[in-house]
Order: structure tokens, then sequence, then C-alpha cells
């Protein structure tokens, strides 16, 4: 989707300040937000989430910090599932009658829940079609929906540098149209072929890309 999420590259936002010695939440409300999201049912497909984020209006998403965005979108999945009710999302507690559902991730099992780390990686006996080297074309698409193709990439060159293996294609995933798993790629840009003379001259940019985002250059 071409919306305010998608701000690589853009001007006008401001500096990009770190916080040294940033604490991991700066509220507690965060780290809530963090663990219900973790625990919700509709975590089994993260580039659902991402998308659900992405249909944020800009202006709120620009005036949003990062876990109310998590916050609305993970309110709005638990609607559209019938995991929740309006006038239980609107109170914070469920309706006395309300069914109880075994829980997605019980507490003894948050620990190893989050230090395992997951993979979207398939396998397949399918030959990828770029190699190191190949000099690829990233397509100029549009989509309404979600993508992990930036905008600032779009119709420019680079160069592949490796194959990370074939990886859950979130084009598809994000929309419950199944995984359709492809080739990942890592590709080099050139800072002046995106930006253009003003760039510097020895600045380059590396982006984890799949197969249906490239064509031979």
């Amino acid at each position: 989707m071409n919306g305010a999420h998608d701000m690589g590259g853009m001007h006008g936002l401001g500096p990009i300040a770190p916080e040294a010695d940033a604490p991991v939440f700066h509220h507690s409300w965060e780290a809530r937000v963090h663990a219900m999201t973790m625990a919700s049912p509709t975590r089994s497909n993260i580039d659902a989430g991402r998308h659900q984020r992405e249909l944020i209006p800009g202006p709120e998403y620009l005036r949003m910090s990062y876990y109310e965005k998590w916050l609305t979108g993970l309110s709005t999945l638990l609607l559209e599932h019938g995991l929740v009710t309006p006038d239980e999302l609107a109170r914070g507690q469920a309706d006395a009658g309300s069914a109880r559902a075994t829980p997605l991730l019980a507490a003894a099992a948050v620990p190893g829940a989050l230090s395992r780390a997951g993979s979207y990686e398939r396998e397949t006996t399918a030959e990828p079609g770029f190699r190191p080297g190949d000099r690829v074309r990233a397509l100029n698409i549009n989509p309404t929906g979600h993508t992990r193709l930036p905008r600032y990439v779009r119709g420019r060159t680079g160069v592949v540098e490796r194959c990370h293996g074939v990886h859950v294609f979130p084009d598809s995933n994000a929309h419950g149209r199944g995984e359709a798993a492809q080739p990942l790629y890592l590709v080099r840009f050139e800072a002046r072929e995106l930006w253009g003379p003003d760039a510097s001259a020895i600045d380059t940019i590396r982006l984890d890309l799949w197969e249906s985002y490239l064509a031979p250059a």
C-alpha cells in the first residue's frame, strides 16, 4: 500500500535520533499490549497484523506511538475474527456469559516462546530464478494490499548478493490467500540509483526482496 507507513526516503519527518539506553517499554501499558498481541490467536499470521496497522488512516498513524498502532490493529483483528464484541472491547471486560477459550499461550510457556526463533522459510525443490551477481530491477508496482516492496526502490536497478532460500510471500499471506512461498534475495542498491546525483557516491542500501518483485535488468 502507498500509505503513511512507508516512510523510507521521505523528507520532512525530522532527524532519526536514537534514544540512549532506551528501556524495552516506556510505559507499563506498552508491555501489556505486547503481551496481548503475542497471546492473541490472530498472531498466527504476522503479515495480516502488519497489514491491519497499514490500514490506519495516515493522520492517525503519524500521530500514534508505536504501541498505539499495535493496540489499534489488534483491536480491529479481534473484532473481525469474532473473538470479542464491540461492547467487551469498550468495557475492557468479557461478558459474563461468553464462552471461555483455552489460552493460546500459557504463562509458563511465555519464556520459551519469546526466546525461540521463528522461521518463515519453507522447503522446496524449486530453483531460484536469480543468482548472486545478477542485475535485477525492482518492479514498479502499486498494490492496494500489503507488500514488503518499498516505494523508493520501485523501478530501480540493483545487484543480487545472496539468496536466503524460499520464504512465505507476505503479499499473499496477509490476505488469507496462502503462503505462496518463493525465493527471497538480498539485493544491493547504490544510493545514487535510488536518490540521484545528490546522494552519496559510496553509500549502498541492501534489501530483502521476494522473487516476484524482481525482473532481470
